[in-house]
């Protein structure tokens, strides 16, 4: 029986093909109809009670009319029984194998019921024909009752006909009434199997058309969440765009000598500065919240000296801590410090989340200190925790932090940002398969925890001093010519100003094709080019240029995208030797730089620079 009932369509497991998803409640829908059913077929068996009894008197003795009896009150008891256990028990309802097994229970107690009948109406005398067709018809209910559910149908049923079909074969006197009730059998089986099918089939389309109105409410639920993300995207940054942008304006124009105005101080350009690089931050920000939510988000996971990336955050950050009058430390347990093994991580996301979490601690601490700490949980883990004595966080209020731009109102009135800082950080930990976590008290203050991946056999390399990587790649100590290639205007005068500055030698075109022409006619040390371009987009573009002949077709090529790995997997197909994230730093390009000349005579690789 069980081999039977495992085996049938409707209690496979479920998958993603609908056929699949359907076959449970299919046979959830069966079970529910057979035990919606039986209240009916118990009043039908209370109504040939009477006869049965009256069948039951021509028993050769007494004991066969207390067994029938017996059989009766087992068969009441046990569907009451069961009744109140799945009242007690809803949890159960859903176990499709457990229910079909106790219904199966259940329906051949009253095959035994039918069978022992029959076998009171073989010892009945004159009456041994008419009891035995009323056994018949007996098992022909217990079909009928059967045909929703087929494992029930095909064990029940052959079942309760048995015992009076071969009694009533065995008989010579009754041997053609025997064929004939053999016949009425087959009948029924095959009707209750054809009712079976046409149930099975609207009990299928009741169970996709309940998955169409799950998907729908979950598509419906999807679109509310997307679209509430959109808004609170669309009000933050029109915020942000409108106060940043204000602010640089002001300054500009009184840089230009609009409307009669003096040339602005020093305090309004710093002003208008921060203000930008706000701004900068929450677009860098928005973006990668958006590609990760998108599932497009991709880091590279390499040991990495933690130690050395945490004092270099420290010292980034502390001249923003001294100006506030807070003290900003940094602590590493001599374990990590000192001995074997290294962190497991991409480092520019590292880097991205601690910088997070030092800015936000700088940002909302007014008086007190801030420790950065770094300490090994065990061989597998390292912890970095960010402790200030800022205003605290409720429960309640660290949950929320966590939730895109969302931002505590206790604490955030008067302070930039766009709430995106502490979500983000929490996708980037999870790709990195980190843990990101906080504890908190009102008015003490707050304790952010990163947990990375640790190899404690792993040795990091030799630490280099700031600039070391730079200096020690061959051109980069003497003046580059490097060939731009970028169509709008504002973006190629920023990245003009930015390798000027780095003391770098600049030819701007702005489309593809001319790139190739100027390739091919000019020595260059370096080419940028930009990954949507005119006439020839950025791949395009590159694959021309390692496929020419010209002076500069085996010079290094870093691509500039929008932060879409789509196009940073494309440039580096192509042939690029490095890829440069907008918005573009000084930074930012010297190191793309110095790995495009490092990696010049290498393989490719990716390296996504803020």
């Amino acid at each position: 029986m069980k081999n039977l009932i495992e085996a049938s369509d409707w209690n496979a497991p479920e998958t993603s093909d609908l056929g699949m998803l359907i076959s449970r409640p299919v046979a959830l829908q069966a079970l529910n109809m057979q035990a919606a059913l039986l209240p009916y077929a118990l009043g039908l068996f209370a109504l040939a009670l009477p006869v049965c009894v009256w069948a039951c008197s021509f028993a050769p003795n007494r004991i066969w009319l207390l067994a029938s009896f017996t059989i009766y009150a087992i068969n009441w008891a046990a569907f009451y029984g069961a009744i109140g256990w799945l009242r007690r028990r809803p949890a159960e309802r859903g176990h499709t194998l457990l229910r079909t097994r106790v219904q199966i229970i259940g329906g051949l107690l009253w095959a035994v019921a039918v069978a022992q009948l029959a076998v009171v109406g073989a010892g009945a005398g004159l009456a041994s024909q008419d009891i035995l067709l009323l056994s018949v018809g007996a098992a022909a209910i217990c079909i009928f009752f059967s045909a929703p559910l087929l494992p029930a149908l095909l064990i029940v049923g052959p079942a309760a006909a048995a015992a009076p079909i071969i009694l009533l074969l065995l008989n010579p006197a009754t041997q053609s009434m025997g064929r004939i009730a053999l016949a009425a059998i087959a009948l029924v089986m095959a009707l209750s199997l054809i009712l079976n099918r046409l149930l099975r089939q609207q009990f299928a389309m009741a169970a996709e058309r309940e998955l169409l109105i799950e998907d729908r409410a979950r598509s419906l639920i999807k679109a509310e969440v997307l679209t509430k993300s959109k808004s609170d995207l669309l009000a933050t940054l029109s915020h942000e765009i409108r106060n940043g942008l204000t602010g640089a304006a002001h300054v500009l124009a009184a840089a230009a000598g609009s409307g009669g105005r003096g040339a602005p101080s020093r305090e309004q350009l710093t002003a208008a500065l921060g203000a930008t690089q706000d701004l900068l931050v929450v677009l860098d920000a928005t973006l990668d919240m958006e590609t990760a939510e998108s599932g497009r988000l991709a880091v590279d996971i390499q040991p990495f000296d933690l130690p050395r990336l945490a004092q270099e955050l420290v010292m980034l950050r502390r001249p923003a801590a001294t100006t506030k009058d807070l003290e900003l430390s940094l602590h590493i347990d001599d374990d990590v410090a000192g001995g074997p093994g290294v962190a497991k991580g991409d480092p520019a996301r590292v880097r991205q989340i601690l910088d997070n979490l030092l800015g936000n601690a700088i940002k909302y601490t007014v008086r007190g200190r801030i420790e950065l700490r770094v300490a090994r949980l065990s061989d597998k883990r390292l912890r970095i925790e960010v402790v200030d004595t800022g205003p605290g966080l409720t429960a309640e209020e660290i949950e929320g932090a966590f939730q895109p731009f969302n931002r505590i109102k206790r604490t955030a009135a008067g302070v930039p940002g766009a709430g995106l800082g502490l979500a983000l950080a929490r996708q980037l930990a999870i790709l990195m398969n980190a843990e990101i976590s906080a504890e908190s008290a009102v008015g003490i203050g707050c304790c952010f925890r990163l947990d990375l991946p640790y190899d404690a056999v792993a040795q990091a390399g030799p630490a280099e001093e700031p600039g070391a990587a730079e200096s020690s790649q061959p051109g980069l100590a003497k003046s580059l010519r490097i060939l731009v290639a970028e169509d709008d205007a504002l973006q190629a005068a920023m990245l003009r100003s930015v390798l000027e500055q780095l003391g770098h030698h600049v030819l701007q075109v702005q489309n593809g094709q001319r790139a190739c022409e100027l390739a091919r006619i000019c020595e260059l040390d370096l080419i940028m080019l930009e990954v949507r371009l005119p006439v020839l987009d950025g791949p395009q573009t590159i694959r021309a240029l390692r496929q020419g002949d010209g002076p500069s077709a085996s010079a290094p090529i870093i691509g500039i995208i929008g932060g879409d790995p789509e196009e940073a997997s494309a440039c580096l197909e192509a042939g690029a030797n490095q890829v440069l994230r907008k918005p573009v730093t000084v930074t930012g390009v010297a190191r793309a730089l110095a790995g495009a000349l490092r990696d010049e005579r290498a393989a490719p690789a990716v390296r996504q620079r803020a």
